[in-house]
């Protein structure tokens, strides 16, 4: 199939899924709270870190005390995040399965795979602050090298978190387990991409235009901007919630052959493989799929 029909089945995906989510408009809870969780953790630990500064110094390990709570702040907001992103995709699938979703279930069901949840949060922040770090450096083919390394992270770990939830996969299971599931959806998770990458611009464009028209009829910056974050930030949480969506039914129909409940419109097979590889999964990892809730 074609660049087309890719980024029509990812906007059939993205439509599908902001179904889904018109109907249970309680998933953007997950985003919503990861993000002031997310935050508080991080401030609260780097508030930490500064309080322990004048102790710190008396014993000469000032730097120790700042670099800790800095750290303790930074993989700590990831995991939260990671967290309720779980907690967000089960939430999804039981929506996929005709149940009723709650916030509370999703996070209990997040929970009980806390262990790989954190070390994935740990794993993906030390990556991307390499990732970062050679990006940002004044070689050109470093830079190249980085771009390319961050794409290939991003195509090797897209189903990390489902994996680690639905699957029961530990630490070091997870990512070849996520490459099987790409594998079996790379033409859709390339129409994902682009169709959900669409809705976003959409999203995002008219969050430039409301700031746009306040700036314009107040001529204040400030009126814009009171106007323009929120917006931004509802458009940040409507954004992860319709990834997360998009995500967990591609996960359904790679595991199971068949389109899940929302999505039964969708042509998922574009990427040319058939049924034949996604038999093999389900194959392997076999039973019912509720059994693995």
């Amino acid at each position: 199939m074609g660049l087309r029909s890719r980024l029509w089945t990812g906007i059939a995906l993205a439509r599908d899924s902001v179904d889904l989510l018109r109907d249970n408009p309680g998933l953007l809870w997950f985003p919503a709270a990861a993000g002031v969780a997310g935050v508080a953790f991080a401030l609260l630990a780097f508030g930490g870190a500064v309080g322990l500064l004048p102790l710190a110094a008396l014993a000469d390990a000032s730097e120790v005390a700042l670099y800790g709570g800095l750290a303790v702040g930074y993989f700590g907001a990831s995991f939260v995040v990671v967290l309720f992103t779980a907690g967000l995709m089960f939430a999804a699938r039981e929506v996929m399965a005709g149940r009723e979703p709650s916030v509370r279930g999703g996070l209990a069901a997040a929970w009980e795979h806390k262990s790989t949840l954190f070390a994935w949060a740990v794993v993906s922040t030390v990556v991307g602050l390499v990732v970062r770090a050679i990006q940002e450096s004044d070689n050109l083919g470093a830079v190249l090298a980085g771009a390319l390394l961050s794409a290939s992270w991003a195509v090797v770990t897209y189903f990390v978190v489902p994996v680690a939830v639905f699957e029961d996969e530990g630490i070091r299971g997870v990512f070849g387990r996520s490459v099987d599931v790409v594998r079996d959806t790379w033409g859709e998770s390339i129409g994902a991409e682009f169709g959900l990458g669409f809705v976003h611009g959409i999203l995002f464009l008219g969050v430039v235009a409301v700031a746009a028209v306040v700036f314009l009829a107040t001529g204040s910056p400030l009126a814009a901007a009171a106007v323009g974050l929120p917006l931004v930030a509802l458009a940040f949480v409507v954004a992860s919630t319709l990834n997360g969506v998009a995500k967990v039914a591609l996960y359904e129909y790679a595991t199971t052959g068949e389109p899940p409940q929302y999505f039964e419109n969708v042509d998922f097979d574009v990427g040319g493989d058939g049924d034949a590889g996604r038999t093999t999964s389900l194959g392997r990892f076999g039973g019912d799929r509720n059994d693995r809730i």
